[in-house]
C-alpha cells in the first residue's frame, strides 16, 4: 500500500530533507520512524527537498509499506519515535500512481524576517533579520514584477539540478506586523535557493539598494552573478503542497505562522 502523509519540521537540527552519509536528515528520520511501525525498511519521497536550516509547516511525503496498520499508526506510532523537531500531522492511502513530488500542482513558501536593529535571540533560526530600514511599498512594487511565467536563472542556485528554470509564479506578497514581515511566494516549482534569492533582491529594493524596475532587468538577464547574496535559511518555511481535488489529500497545515506573525516587537 502506499501512504502519503503530511509533515512539519523544524531545519535548524538538520542537514536537509535529503538522506545524507554520517548527518542528521529529515528524511532518514521519517524512514527510521516510519520502518519501526511497519517493520521493515521504508522509503519516503518528498514533494520538495529543503536545505539545511529551512523550515516546513506542509511538507507531504509518500511512502510504500506491505504493512497493514492503523492510520494513526502512521501518525502518532511514527511521532512517538521521531526526534522532537519533527512531526507528522496526518495520514492518508493513496493510489499507487500518486507521487508527492510529481503529482504536485504548486507548491507554496514563506520567509519571516525581522527587520529590527538589533537581533532576536529567542527566535533565533526562526526568523531572518535585517537591520537597516525596509521599504514596505517599494518591495512589494518590485515583488510584483516576479509574477507570471519567467526564466528564473537570475534566481537559482549554481548547483540547480532543475531541467528547466522556468517556472510560474502566482503569489509574491509581503505581508508586516509591526518590525515582521512575512514573504509569501506560490509557484508551479521552484528552483533551489530561488525564494531565498528573490528574499534578497527584494531587501535590496526595501533598503533602496536596488530600484524596484532593476529586479526586472535582473530577472530578465538570467545572471544570478548580478543578482543578491543568497539570504540566510533561517526564515524559510515550505508551507503548503497543491494537489488536484481528485487525490482528496488534507488541505496544507498554516495553523502556526498567523502565531508568528503576530509576535511584536517595540
Amino acid at each position: 500500500m502506499r501512504f502519503a502523509l503530511g509533515v512539519e519540521y523544524d531545519g535548524s537540527g538538520f542537514c536537509g530533507w535529503q538522506r545524507q552519509p554520517d548527518q542528521a536528515s529529515v528524511q532518514g528520520a521519517l524512514e527510521s520512524a516510519l520502518g519501526g511501525i511497519a517493520g521493515e525498511p521504508v522509503t519516503v519521497a518528498a514533494a520538495g527537498r529543503t536545505d539545511r536550516g529551512v523550515h516546513a509547516s506542509g511538507q507531504v511525503v509518500h511512502f510504500d509499506t506491505q504493512a497493514s496498520r492503523p492510520l494513526t499508526a502512521w501518525v502518532r506510532g511514527a511521532n512517538a519515535l521521531l526526534p522532537p523537531g519533527i512531526a507528522v500531522l496526518w495520514a492518508h492511502p493513496v493510489p499507487d500512481s500518486f507521487h508527492a513530488r510529481f503529482c504536485a500542482v504548486r507548491r507554496s513558501y514563506q520567509y519571516l524576517l525581522l527587520n529590527h536593529p538589533v537581533r532576536n535571540a529567542l527566535m533565533q533560526g526562526k526568523w531572518g533579520w535585517f537591520h537597516q530600514p525596509l521599504d514596505l511599498a517599494l518591495m512589494r512594487e518590485a515583488a510584483r514584477m516576479l509574477l507570471g511565467t519567467h526564466d528564473f536563472s537570475a534566481f537559482r542556485a549554481a548547483e540547480c539540478q532543475a531541467k528547466s528554470p522556468v517556472k510560474t509564479l502566482t503569489q509574491a506578497d509581503i505581508a508586516a506586523n509591526g518590525p515582521l514581515l512575512q514573504f509569501s511566494f506560490t509557484a508551479d516549482a521552484f528552483l533551489q535557493h530561488m525564494v531565498r534569492n528573490m528574499v534578497g533582491a527584494l531587501v535590496a529594493v526595501g533598503a533602496g539598494r536596488l530600484e524596484p524596475a532593476g529586479l526586472g532587468a535582473l530577472l530578465e538577464s538570467r545572471d544570478r552573478t548580478r543578482g543578491a547574496p543568497t539570504f540566510p535559511p533561517d526564515g524559510l518555511y515550505l508551507t503548503g503542497v497543491g494537489y488536484a481535488d481528485d487525490w482528496q489529500l488534507p488541505a496544507p497545515a498554516t495553523r502556526y505562522h498567523g502565531a508568528f506573525m503576530q509576535a511584536r516587537m517595540d
